[in-house]
């Protein structure tokens, strides 16, 4: 206001300035000039005061209408934000309830929003090659690729804690086979209850997974003990695998037998383990992978020659070496033979893993009652097998019982080749002397069986691994092998040693 009065006075004296006091001009005329220019000031006054309150007007109108437009628009700001948290709350809400597919090394995985139904697809392909050494010798030791196992894997859950197995195999030379077949109730890590054909729990080497045990194929030791049965069983881990537990009651099948989908007779067969990992949650890091437990089981045995052992790799019932020719049978010539009596196993067992170094070792004892149904002689037969083995990772990855997982999977163009872990096992099954003559005929059976191997075990990535091995095997006993195969000449493997060389293409997922 003070610089508005200022340009109203400089007006008023511009105006002074160029009005000439004539000298002969009258006081009055001079007096009424003034009047004049001072009501012109007061005027001009008037006028800004006029322009300055309508200024003033007009400022804090358009301020009300600013004000107004900011409401307008902040209100439009909240909306739009809210319609967006809708969107998200309801995209959130479609995704909860939409269902879930996975696919990566672990396979196909599809599941319900909340994973109360998980379907799961896995594979297992084995391509396996067999060179043996003294094959001229041994006529029924063949060199040749085989396709050792092709399963797909189809597992799940079903309402949270039903969860399934179902696992055929397309490899076997007599035609598909079930391996796994069951369901599980898991009512708790602690408590679980299976019911199906599964691994009996027996045999630390029989219970690791087809794709992570060290060699092509399990050890001697892995001879005394079974394989798959059907049964139920009550199992659990409990604070973690701290400990571990298994119970069982099963169909019963010979060493190392698969068993067939029915019963074949009515005494059932007891299996139990407990193993423990004492260290597993401590502080102690260099004792954290150890693990031992003790595993049986025990059966009144029938006169049927199922529950002998295995007839893989012969025409007769009897034991197998690493390259999966026979070298003890029960032989029909001097008297067809059964199981008799009870029939139980024991095997103490454990592991140690540590960084890139395993160990793992298990001692088998299989106490089977027999009867020569043409002599009428019975009699316990307790043969008994060990086996340690071992293995270092060259490429720095901790190995484990679930096998070896490289850090830097196989891609040659960056300079990653995977993970390499060199491998060593010796092995040895004592046949009861009291089989010889009148059980097994000492001409062509073995006594004694020693195994040493090692081997070269290359991991692409998760999912692919390579295998090279070598096995060399000798015996104690028995004949020449003739390799006739007839019943009165089985042909197994005696006192000549096996000598064969591995190899292996897996893919699993």
């Amino acid at each position: 206001m003070k610089k508005k009065q200022l340009w109203l006075a400089t007006i008023l004296g511009a105006q002074l300035a160029f009005t000439s006091p004539a000298a002969d001009t009258n006081d009055t005329n001079r007096d009424a000039d003034l009047a004049a220019l001072k009501q012109q000031l007061l005027e001009l006054s008037q006028k800004v005061q006029a322009l300055e309150s309508q200024r003033a007007a007009d400022l804090q109108a358009a301020a009300a209408a600013a004000q107004t437009q900011n409401q307008d628009l902040d209100q439009k700001v909240r909306i739009l934000a809210r319609e967006r948290e809708l969107d998200q709350e309801a995209a959130a809400a479609a995704a909860k309830s939409a269902p879930r597919l996975q696919v990566g090394p672990g396979g196909f995985i599809a599941s319900s929003a909340d994973s109360n139904f998980v379907f799961s697809l896995k594979g297992v392909l084995q391509v396996d090659s067999r060179t043996f050494f003294n094959d001229s010798v041994n006529k029924n030791a063949n060199d040749g690729i085989i396709l050792r196992r092709a399963r797909p894997i189809f597992q799940g859950t079903l309402y949270r804690d039903f969860d399934f197995k179902f696992t055929p195999d397309f490899a076997p030379s007599s035609g598909p086979t079930i391996f796994d077949a069951y369901g599980n109730y898991r009512y708790a890590p602690w408590a679980q209850l299976r019911s199906g054909k599964f691994k009996t729990p027996e045999g630390l080497e029989q219970l690791q997974e087809d794709v992570n045990i060290s060699f092509n194929e399990r050890s001697l030791a892995s001879d005394l003990v079974p394989n798959r049965d059907v049964g139920l069983q009550l199992w659990g881990d409990i604070k973690g695998g701290l400990l571990s537990y298994a119970a069982g009651i099963f169909n019963g099948v010979g060493d190392e037998q698969n068993s067939s989908n029915a019963a074949f007779e009515n005494e059932v067969e007891f299996a139990g383990r407990l193993f423990t990992q004492p260290f597993k949650s401590s502080d102690l890091t260099a004792l954290q992978g150890l693990g031992f437990g003790v595993a049986g089981t025990s059966q009144n045995g029938t006169s049927n020659t199922k529950d002998l052992p295995t007839t893989t790799g012969g025409t007769l019932p009897g034991y197998t070496t690493d390259g999966q020719q026979q070298f003890f049978a029960y032989n029909p010539a001097i008297g067809t033979v059964v199981a008799s009596r009870e029939h139980w196993r024991l095997s103490p067992q454990g592991y140690y893993y540590y960084g890139p170094l395993s160990l793992l070792g298990e001692y088998a004892i299989s106490d089977q009652g027999v009867r020569n149904t043409t002599t009428g002689a019975q009699a316990y037969l307790q043969n008994t097998a060990w086996e340690v083995s071992g293995g270092w990772v060259l490429t720095g990855e901790n190995a484990s019982f679930g096998g070896v997982t490289p850090l830097h999977p196989f891609d040659p163009h960056n300079g990653q080749w995977g993970a390499f872990q060199v491998v060593a096992r010796y092995a040895e099954l004592n046949i009861d002397n009291a089989a010889f003559p009148v059980f097994a005929n000492p001409a062509y059976s073995a006594s004694t069986a020693q195994a040493w191997s090692t081997g070269l075990n290359w991991y692409l990535n998760k999912n692919i691994r390579l295998n090279a091995s070598f096995s060399h095997t000798t015996f104690t006993g028995g004949g020449a092998s003739t390799g006739s195969g007839a019943t009165t000449s089985p042909g197994v493997v005696t006192r000549q040693p096996e000598n064969v060389f591995f190899t292996r293409v897996q893919l699993a997922f």
